[in-house]
């Protein structure tokens, strides 16, 4: 395919993907299958405009004056890419396959609007309803922060420790043009440019032999904060596919009790496989057997040292990687987390011992969510305190952390414009008695 038919093609997906209300990752692979004749490089090409298109939406609409799929798209090249009024003129030729020429008025915007003056909803391309809601986490950064969660993401990696030391799985990826993570011991980094296509890790033998798992800097280092030492009693109470608890075994290498277990057993599914992988030999996966085993760690309760709660959320933290998923989340999406959220914070007080830990993590950065629920629970339960962000960091050996204290003070805030990762929120909360 050529440059001019790609852009029909994400104009196309994007008409899609606004039409029928579905997750941009759906249309893209309809479109594949609908039009065989694309080869590989032609359809990652294509996803990567999409995604810089949405990644953009509500600035390129400004800058365009429209918010049609082939606005944003315009709109996009110019704010994601640097191209400028001619060379995109030059692919929309309206030839066989090209996009329409530029209209007077689209050659006029690429060439004169800026985004000077635009709203902090706009110019950080999110919703405005959560205008709000970010100015309390953020203040009048906020634009600035949400910017940057709309750039695209590296492809981070956490080194397995129970089989290899950093500097040999770096050596391993050095083709890639990996290199070490800023603020994480035990992460590597591939940074990639605007259209390149994600290296396949996991077909890699570093990754076949368990010396690395794709995880963000900032889940590295949430798991890291928790502070699981050898030989203790943890929890994962909602462990999905076992990223975090894959990293709570090594740092405890391998010696002490992990219980990992979800609320939904189905995302159980691919832990036994990464275990195994991974050389983790210090983890039970409980899941319910029943509709009348309301609680698989029962056995557990009062006994944790540690348990980890990576509680559902918005995912707002997420939107480097996920873009697609800011248009689609609503007012009534955050309140429904937030139930969710108190309910497996007090399931997680029954497991915790006197004297024990509650590390509370979410991939958000909305502050209802994180020191907002917090601060509920800990008036709630009447048994926990919340310890000093700042302090936690620097006894994890991540003094750098201590820099980013959330707005309200119960935990650790880390964003792409703070810290390079996604966002991220650690809070680490002790039972008195």
């Amino acid at each position: 395919m050529t440059p001019a038919a790609r852009l029909s093609a994400a104009i196309e997906v994007l008409a899609d993907i606004d039409a029928r209300r579905r997750p941009a990752g759906d249309a893209l692979k309809d479109w594949g299958l609908s039009h065989r004749f694309a080869g590989s490089g032609d359809r990652s090409a294509i996803g990567s405009l999409v995604y810089d298109a949405l990644r953009r939406k509500a600035s390129s609409a400004w800058l365009m004056e429209a918010e049609t799929p082939r606005a944003v798209l315009l709109g996009a090249l110019k704010l994601s890419r640097g191209w400028d009024a001619e060379r995109i003129a030059a692919l929309c030729s309206g030839d066989r396959f090209a996009p329409e020429p530029l209209t007077d008025h689209e050659r006029a915007a690429l060439e004169t609007r800026t985004l000077e003056g635009a709203p902090a909803w706009v110019a950080g391309d999110y919703p405005e309803w959560l205008d709000r809601p970010l100015a309390d986490a953020f203040g009048e950064n906020r634009a600035a922060e949400m910017a940057a969660l709309a750039a695209r993401a590296p492809v981070d990696m956490r080194v397995n420790t129970l089989k290899v030391d950093r500097e040999k799985a770096l050596a391993e990826l050095a083709h890639f043009g990996a290199e070490p993570t800023p603020l994480s011991p035990i992460g590597l980094r591939i940074t990639l440019g605007e259209d390149a296509r994600a290296p396949a890790v996991q077909a890699e033998p570093a990754f076949q032999k368990g010396w690395i798992e794709i995880q963000d800097e900032g889940s590295q280092l949430a798991a890291l904060m928790a502070a699981a030492d050898p030989g203790m009693q943890v929890v994962d109470l909602c462990a999905g596919g076992g990223g975090k608890t894959l990293a709570l075994a090594a740092q405890m290498d391998n010696r002490g009790q992990i219980f990992a277990t979800d609320s939904d057993k189905r995302r159980l599914a691919p832990i036994f496989d990464r275990l195994t992988r991974a050389g983790a030999r210090n983890v039970q996966v409980k899941a319910q057997k029943g509709r009348d085993d309301l609680e698989p760690l029962s056995d557990v309760r009062g006994h944790a040292d540690l348990v980890m709660v990576d509680a559902p959320c918005t995912g707002v933290g997420t939107w480097r990687r996920n873009p697609d998923a800011k248009w689609r989340v609503r007012p009534t999406s955050l309140e429904t987390r937030i139930a969710e959220q108190a309910a497996v914070l007090d399931r997680a007080a029954t497991m915790v011992k006197p004297g024990g830990r509650i590390a509370y993590v979410t991939c958000s950065v909305l502050p209802a969510e994180n020191d907002g629920a917090v601060e509920t629970f800990l008036a709630r339960s009447g048994r926990f305190e919340a310890l000093d962000p700042a302090g936690a960091a620097a006894d994890a050996g991540l003094t750098p952390l201590a820099d980013f204290v959330s707005a309200g003070g119960h935990g650790v805030q880390m964003s792409p414009l703070r810290t390079g990762t996604d966002g991220f929120y650690v809070s680490l909360l002790r039972r008195r008695d």
